[in-house]
């Protein structure tokens, strides 16, 4: 039911590996008693370590899980595609959900989409039957990044216990927060500037030329200048002054940058499906589900939006 519910979106500080079994195996078993329809996506090693703590409790039947580090390896992918589709195939019915989408091997570079998502999970579920319990690695994550998890949840569990957190404001500010200015284009860099429609095809080759040259796979270069392509139109069908494509490599990915003179103020663009008879609106989305992290800056100006696609 939507609109009539209490969203409730903790964290969950942990330090020690009891800690985080505690606090997780009583969200299932309250979730499970309850008849909701219970999700686990954290990374990896917590996942593996999850499925045999709910399998020795007799829960691990009643559960849906996803490993975090695949299906949200790229932020933006968290809210459409393990979010909001898990909740679309049990419509009408609670859902409890445990994401844990930020821990210590995020990078510097991802961080800033990890704590927006947080931040924007409290919109996009306002209203919703739903529960979304968040852990945090406090062992092993930084101070600027715990408090982060203040800001991005109304509630906190520390040593078993709820407090309310006398940070948490309004999702839309906060994640405007996290809109931060993106590293340096590299001077190696190859850039192609555009303005006209007949110019995408122009885009996709010089996009190809660099991915195969780099030595990706046909199939992930395929996806990166499909991606490219649709931000490319996106400058073409929004903006007047046109754009530029960069495209350079770092250790272990090829990395490409649109920029333009848009001004892209939604920070959930990209994030939620348009209703399947909308026309567009799809380009950023598109993006986000075919490359391994998509990062934004947007500001009055221009918009630069940067995509990695793993080698």
């Amino acid at each position: 039911m939507i609109g009539t519910a209490e969203f409730d979106h903790p964290g969950l500080l942990y330090q020690t590996r009891d800690e985080y079994l505690r606090g997780t195996t009583a969200f299932v078993r309250d979730a499970v008693g309850a008849g909701d329809a219970v999700l686990v996506a954290v990374p990896g090693p917590n996942l593996l370590l999850l499925r045999e703590a709910f399998a020795g409790l007799g829960l691990g039947a009643e559960i849906t899980f996803a490993d975090m580090a695949v299906d949200g390896r790229n932020p933006g992918r968290i809210i459409p595609d393990v979010l909001l589709r898990f909740a679309a195939r049990h419509s009408g019915r609670r859902v409890s959900i445990i994401g844990e989408p930020i821990w210590p091997g995020r990078s510097d570079v991802e961080y800033p989409a990890c704590a927006a998502h947080e931040a924007m999970i409290n919109a996009v579920f306002a209203g919703r039957d739903a529960a979304i319990l968040c852990p945090y690695d406090a062992s092993g994550l930084d101070q600027p990044r715990l408090h982060d998890a203040w800001r991005t949840h109304p509630v906190m569990i520390v040593g078993g216990g709820r407090r309310p957190s006398p940070w948490f404001a309004d999702p839309y500010l906060t994640a405007e927060a996290f809109n931060r200015p993106l590293p340096p284009v590299p001077p190696r860099a190859g850039v192609l500037t555009y303005t006209l429609p007949s110019e995408l095809s122009t885009i996709r080759r010089f996009v190809a030329s660099r991915a195969l040259a780099a030595g990706m796979p046909a199939d992930r270069a395929d996806d990166l200048v499909t991606a490219v392509n649709e931000l490319a139109e996106n400058t073409i069908a929004h903006t007047t002054g046109g754009g530029s494509v960069s495209v350079w490599l770092e250790p272990g990915v090829l990395v490409c940058q649109v920029d333009d003179s848009g001004h892209l103020a939604d920070p959930l663009a990209g994030r939620i499906p348009p209703p399947p008879r909308v026309e567009g609106g799809r380009g950023l989305l598109l993006a986000h589900q075919l490359c391994d992290l998509v990062r934004i800056h947007s500001r009055p100006a221009g918009t630069s939006i940067r995509v990695h696609v793993r080698r």
